[in-house]
């Protein structure tokens, strides 16, 4: 019998001693480290499973062969709002049936990690990990990358039962699922692997990072069966230089407080979702809304993808980019607190490069010659480092992301580190642990840091 409480385990498993393997010396070695290619690879076919599926439905449900900014454009106005509608009653029924099935509630990753060494509820957690990428595809305003996490998170989880692994063991493999979901989903090996240590396990060691590493870096070969091996956004080769570097020293500290207010968003959307027969109503009336929103604003639907790019290469004018800036996040927020299931890693990178390019034409006068698409990049990088607590792997994605490094990497981490400051000092919650209590803060700070380092 184990603990959940993320202490060592009461009995550890033949041959081992509960603790994260060390070396290949260490008993338990082999099926620990075996179980985390098998993470890999079952997180990287799942992960090209899910995002074909959300491309099919996207293109059954849109004008193909488009990205869905463009397709939604070119859509009747009035179709939009019809196509909303049916995401928002497939979102109603796949909760009751979920609900049905499973016989309760499903439980999220960083509760499931801090609270019940990582054990997720797997039919329940894969059911709505389908259901997620149907009606992002459909253009419910949420990311993508939360159903991969999801389904590497629940193979990790299901490995674990079979090894028989310690608390701590658990926990680690399942972080490692769901790092190496994200890797897989977006091309980004070291910044999947930074992000299941940094954000979701808090902890940066090296016989942590090793196995999070092994399981992202198969997990991303494994998914070029499907999807494409090349960055996520294509941007222009931008030049740094003093000018960028002191406007990331006043845009970190805002790009902090707006992402506070964007993880407080989030909070009282969560606690918001509706229960009961309510959850087949809610999701229905709260997507139609948006359809009928984006008659006039087509760039809210989907996870804000193609609009971050937009914004990246300086195509959106300011007064749009102001609309949009207070817009999507509202959008994103009242999906979620619908009750559809859904990442909010793009979404948070959308809000970061909207901020960035609004306060970039806004300090125009201040620092000329340096370009708003610029700016929404640096934006971009900092709202995910405060957003999630993760400045190190908020950097490493958005080159990961971009493909590029040494152009802009220096005023990238000034503004990532100054926003991570300025928010963890205002509130330490990310968008993961936006639902925690205080109580529940204080617990996790005290499971933070494994016996095992």
């Amino acid at each position: 019998m184990r603990q959940n409480s993320g202490g060592p385990p009461e009995h550890s498993p033949a041959g081992t001693d509960g603790r994260i393997p060390a070396t290949l010396r260490h008993p338990g070695a082999a099926t620990f480290w075996t179980a985390v290619i098998l993470t890999g690879i079952g997180a990287g076919l799942s992960a090209a499973a899910l995002i074909t599926l959300l491309s099919a439905v996207q293109h059954l449900a849109w004008p193909p062969n488009l990205d869905l900014l463009d397709a939604a454009t070119r859509t009747d106005p009035w179709r939009r709002v019809m196509i909303l509608l049916g995401a928002g009653l497939l979102t109603g029924v796949g909760q009751m049936v979920l609900v049905k099935l499973t016989g309760g509630n499903g439980i999220e990753i960083t509760t499931a990690l801090w609270f019940s060494a990582g054990r997720l509820p797997v039919l329940r957690t894969m059911g709505s990990a389908v259901l997620s990428e149907a009606i992002v595809g459909l253009g419910a305003s949420l990311g993508r990358e939360g159903a991969p996490k999801q389904a590497g998170a629940a193979i990790a989880n299901v490995l674990a039962d079979r090894g028989g692994f310690s608390d701590e063991q658990r926990r680690l493999l399942v972080a490692c699922g769901a790092g190496a979901g994200m890797a897989a989903a977006y091309d980004v090996p070291l910044g999947g692997a930074l992000f299941a240590i940094e954000v979701l396990r808090g902890v940066l060691a090296l016989r942590l990072v090793l196995p999070a590493l092994a399981a992202s870096v198969v997990a991303a070969m494994v998914s070029w069966v499907a999807l494409p091996d090349a960055p996520t956004y294509i941007i222009p080769a931008y030049r740094s230089g003093s000018s960028i570097i002191c406007w990331a020293l006043i845009a970190g500290p805002i790009a902090g407080v707006v992402s506070v207010g964007f993880v407080r968003m989030i909070a009282l959307a969560d606690r918001a979702r509706p229960k009961g027969w309510l959850r087949l109503v809610v999701p229905s009336f709260v997507l139609a809304l948006l359809g009928a929103a984006s008659i006039w604003f087509p760039q809210l639907l989907g996870n804000g993808k193609d609009l971050a790019q937009l914004t990246f290469n300086g195509e959106v004018a300011p007064p749009l980019l102001l609309a949009l800036l207070l817009l999507k996040p509202i959008a994103t927020a009242m999906c979620l607190g619908s009750g559809a299931p859904g990442g909010l890693f793009t979404p948070s990178l959308t809000l970061g490069a909207l901020l960035g390019a609004v306060l970039g034409h806004l300090s125009t006068w201040l620092f000329p010659g340096v370009p708003s698409g610029l700016c929404a990049l640096i934006g971009a990088g900092a709202v995910i480092a405060a957003t999630t607590q993760g400045p190190i792997s908020a950097v490493v994605l958005m080159i990961e992301l971009t493909g590029h490094d040494r152009t802009f990497i220096a005023p990238l981490l000034v503004a990532a580190i100054t926003a991570t400051i300025v928010s963890r000092t205002i509130d330490s919650r990310s968008i993961y642990d936006a639902r925690l209590t205080d109580e529940e803060l204080a617990e996790r700070e005290k499971l933070r840091e494994p016996a095992s380092i």
